[in-house]
């Protein structure tokens, strides 16, 4: 029985060595592509600026959404990028994180048409998957917080797309510590996601990021569930 414990204990430290020596893999192997604005500022014919929701109450976007939606004004002002995809969660007719985000963009003067809604944005993998198949982009700016940067990058570059970073990290955030912790469990859940490369929740037809975003507002969105 002795023996037995500790196999039992000596399996279960290794798979925590495993998971995060996986984890700092995924971070070693993207820290490179989270640039400044002045770097970001050199690369050239940049399709759009991807930001990645992080939760809404009523009409308001979350403290980290928030600083997420900054940043990405900042980009687009200095030129970074012609358009932004805002993804996010809008499964629910009582819950559209994509409006929210969208119109906080267009208040800011951001026109309309510049400004993407990606209403199937259920997770990092769908986003940005989807900002490959259905968006039509092959080089993205991704917007969220630094600890986030990594795994989107790792899909992003899994996908094939030529992704950068630019972190929304300007202050600490209430749980931040129970979040980094749920960080690494779910960089090596996306790694095996990386190798299968399964669809995401919901495709749909092509809507390319060079055009209007206007025909992804919420209108145009329920005549195409209605249709499917």
């Amino acid at each position: 029985m002795k023996k037995l414990i500790k196999y039992l204990i000596t399996l279960f430290l290794l798979g925590i060595i495993i998971i995060c020596l996986l984890s700092l893999y995924v971070k070693l192997s993207t820290k490179n592509d989270i640039l400044e604005l002045k770097d970001l500022k050199k690369i050239e014919d940049i399709d759009c600026i991807l930001v990645l929701g992080a939760g809404v109450k009523g009409d308001e976007p979350s403290p980290m959404l928030k600083d997420r939606l900054d940043a990405s004004l900042k980009l687009y002002n200095k030129n970074i990028a012609p358009k932004i995809i805002m993804s996010g969660d809008h499964g629910q007719d009582n819950y559209n994180e994509v409006s929210v985000m969208k119109t906080y963009a267009v208040d800011s003067e951001v026109p309309s048409e510049n400004v993407f809604m990606d209403h199937a944005g259920f997770s990092t993998y769908d986003s940005i998957y989807r900002a490959k198949e259905i968006f039509g982009s092959k080089k993205i700016v991704i917007v969220t917080q630094e600890y986030h940067l990594y795994r989107a990058l790792y899909i992003a570059k899994s996908l094939g797309l030529e992704a950068y970073g630019y972190s929304a990290t300007t202050k600490k955030y209430p749980g931040d510590l129970k979040r980094e912790i749920r960080e690494i469990l779910a960089r090596d859940k996306d790694i095996i996601k990386s190798i299968i490369k399964p669809e995401p929740t919901y495709l749909g037809k092509t809507i390319p990021v060079s055009g209007d975003g206007n025909i992804t507002n919420d209108e145009s969105f329920k005549g195409e569930v209605n249709e499917s």
